[in-house]
This record gives C-alpha cells, structure tokens and sequence, in this order.
C-alpha cells in the first residue's frame, strides 16, 4: 500500500539541486519504503499476539489496526503542512525519529505487559510512518526525468512490497513462535521492536547527514483548469474515489490482520506456521505490481480494476465455501489481485482535476482510515459469527470497486455521453 502526498504533483527540484547524482537519495528512499512496509505488515502478527496473550476478541485485538491505520485519517493533512514548514528532508528525518520512539517504547509496555500501552506506542510509531510517508514521495516524483517518475515509484513500491514480504516471516519466528508465552510477558517483543526502533533511528541519523537535493513547491495556477463551482466533490470521479480507496484499503488490511487466526483454525496448524503464508499474500503484491504495470500497457486501467476487484471478490467466495488448502491459497491469492488497486484508484479519481489535483490528493490520503474501520468491523462481526460471515466483509468492499471500474470512476461528462 502506498500513500500519494498531497503535494507530490506540484513539485520540482530547487536550481541548486539538479546538479551531481540522485543515486544516495534513492538508496535512501529505497530503505525508508522498505522499513514502512515491514513495520505495516508486522502489525499482522501483533493481532495473533495480543488475542492471545491479553485473551481479547477479534474486534479487540483488531484495535492494533484500527490506532494504526487511525492515525492516516487524523494525521495526513497536518503532517503535509508540517513537512510545507520544516522542508521534505527534515519531515522525513522527524518522522524517522517519531517511528523509532514509538518503537522503543515497546520495552515500557512490556514492563507492565498492559494492552493499551503497545496501543499507544503503535498509534506513536504510526504518526512517525505517516510523516515519512507524506515527505518522502515527492522525492521520487523529481529526482529524475519526468517520463522515468512512474518507474522509479515502481522500484522504490516494489522494495517496500519486499518489506511486506519478509515481515510475516519475520513475526513468525521472533515473535509468534513464542506465543506461549504471551499470557505472562510481553517480552518477545521487546528485542525485535528495539531492533526496529534503533534501525530507525540511525536510518534517520543518515538521511539527516545526506546532502538530499531540496525540492519547491512552486505557486499553483488554476487557468484552464476546469473547478466546480461549489465543492471539489463535485467531481464525480473523485467523490466515488475516495470511497473505493477506504473499501480497497479497509479490504486489503482485513485480511491481512486475521489471515493468521483463520489459517490456524482452517488448516488446524499453529499460529507461528499460518504466519508464514502471510508472506504470500503480500508477496502477491510485489508480483502483481510487475503483472499489472505490463497490461497497464495497452488495457484500459478501469478494465483491469474491475478484472481484479471482481477475481478477489471470487476467490473470498471460494475459500469460505471450501475447506483446507484450497480455502487458504484462495485467501492468500487476493493478495496478487490488491496489488494494482490503489494506484489505478488514485490515477482515476484525481484525473481531470488539474490544479485541484493537490486537495483532491490530500482527500484521498485520509481515505487510507478504511483500513482502521473495516478491519474493526470485520472482528465485531467474526466474534459473533462465523469466518465464512466475516471474511463477506471485504467481499463486499470489492463490489464497490468493481462499480467503481464499471461506472464511478467516469465524470458527468463520460456519464453523459
């Protein structure tokens, strides 16, 4: 999952700065999206964790999402004037430092091995990613020639996809294979979250040391640009959008936070070994990238959104009217189906806007919430019912998204016509 800045599209490098190779700031940038990811991702395996450890229900442990996907709703839009005050370098270092405190404070949670303190430090290391988030990609929107920006988002993606990856394997043994015990301590996390959080914070010493090219935002015109005459959401495209990117996001991290739980109870396995096919699922992502960035090519991007939205959806349908392998690999494959979703949202809903591309683009990042209220709702329901109810939930997020691929994504004037 990626988060477009608000301000990316409006960018350019300072004069001063297109001099001398870009080559360490993309190394840079290539490490943060890597550390973003894995971060993410680790929280599917603190859900298993705590359920566990603390005996909660799923909509209880589920809050381990909910505080960090929270923080995009509440944070996004304060984090691009902060980073419009401090400069984009100095918001990706603060958001670095923010991250890693947030991370350390895992070992004083630990200490007292209550719930709402590793809330608490999650919500904290949350703050740190959006920030980084919101810095960092405009870097990779000018750092280059303009025709190459879509490959370079590619790359840098595709090593924050490998971040995903090798997360769940990561959780699985540091941390879930020690699952017995959570009852007692907390002490299991406190290595791998001091690891992560000193990982950050010498990251963040680097990039402050790096001679980063500094990037403008240049005064924005509004001539020719075609502007509604009341609100911005009276662009059709965008309104629908913005609602498709909370369903794809809420979706995408539903399953993700209890894939664990339900492999275990499908495939009567522990915890520490479900874990591990998480890493297929995000993995999905990574490959999917490269599948769809080549029929992206020569196949309208609304057709492959309800292609994908429509295959996900199915497979949901297949792995809760199934059983064993087949109901897993069924779940885990929806992975391979998310991986072009958010772009070809975002692209969709923002086209046609022109200067009000940069509000428009600060809309949809707080859209990214959807994974903090459907992930939620997802448990309510699975502490009631069945797995086979719940996982509906993100099945029908995905119908959403393919009337989006159908009809949403087209302004009045495509409606019209």
């Amino acid at each position: 999952m990626a988060l477009i800045s608000p301000s990316a599209s409006s960018l350019e490098l300072t004069k001063s700065s297109r001099r001398g190779s870009y080559i360490p700031a993309l190394i840079s940038l290539a490490v943060l999206y890597f550390m973003m990811g894995f971060i993410t991702v680790l929280n599917d395996t603190l859900v298993p964790f705590f359920k566990e450890g603390f005996t909660l229900t799923y909509s209880q442990s589920s809050l381990v999402q909910f505080y960090f996907f929270l923080t995009y709703g509440l944070t996004s839009i304060p984090s691009g004037k902060v980073v419009e005050k401090i400069g984009y370098k100095n918001g990706m270092v603060l958001g670095f430092f923010i991250a890693a405190f947030g991370a350390f404070l895992f070992f004083p949670a630990s200490l007292f091995h209550e719930y709402y303190l590793f809330l608490a430090a999650l919500f904290i290391v949350a703050i740190g990613i959006v920030l980084l988030q919101v810095a960092a990609n405009p870097y990779i929107t000018v750092l280059g020639s303009p025709e190459t920006a879509a490959s370079r988002l590619t790359l840098i993606q595709g090593i924050g996809s490998m971040g995903t990856t090798i997360a769940p394997i990561f959780g699985a043994h540091f941390i879930l294979s020690r699952l017995s015990e959570s009852n007692t301590s907390s002490e299991p996390l406190v290595k791998p979250y001091l690891f992560i959080g000193t990982g950050l914070f010498l990251i963040g010493l680097i990039v402050w040391k790096l001679a980063l090219p500094n990037i403008k935002t240049p005064a924005v015109t509004t001539i020719g640009t075609e502007k509604p005459q009341g609100s911005i959401l009276e662009f059709r495209n965008l309104k629908y959008g913005i609602i498709a990117l909370f369903m794809y996001v809420g979706a995408e991290v539903a399953i993700g936070t209890f894939l664990t739980n339900y492999i275990a109870d499908t495939l009567g396995v522990p915890e520490h070994t479900a874990n591990f096919y998480l890493s297929f699922y995000w993995g999905g992502m990574l490959a999917g990238r490269f599948i769809g960035a080549y029929f992206l090519k020569f196949v309208q991007p609304s057709k492959v959104l309800t292609i994908a939205a429509a295959t996900a959806g199915g497979l949901i349908l297949l792995s809760i009217g199934s059983s064993g392998s087949i109901a897993v690999w069924a779940m885990v494959t929806v992975g391979l189906c998310n991986s072009i979703m958010f772009a070809v949202i975002f692209s969709l809903s923002v086209h046609g806007l022109g200067a009000l591309t940069t509000r428009a683009s600060g809309l949809l990042s707080t859209a990214i919430v959807g994974g903090a209220i459907i992930s939620y709702g997802q448990g309510l329901i699975k502490d009631n019912y069945s797995w086979g109810i719940a996982f509906l939930v993100p099945m029908l997020c995905y119908l959403y998204i393919i009337f989006y691929g159908i009809n949403g994504y087209k302004s009045k004037t495509e409606k019209a016509s």
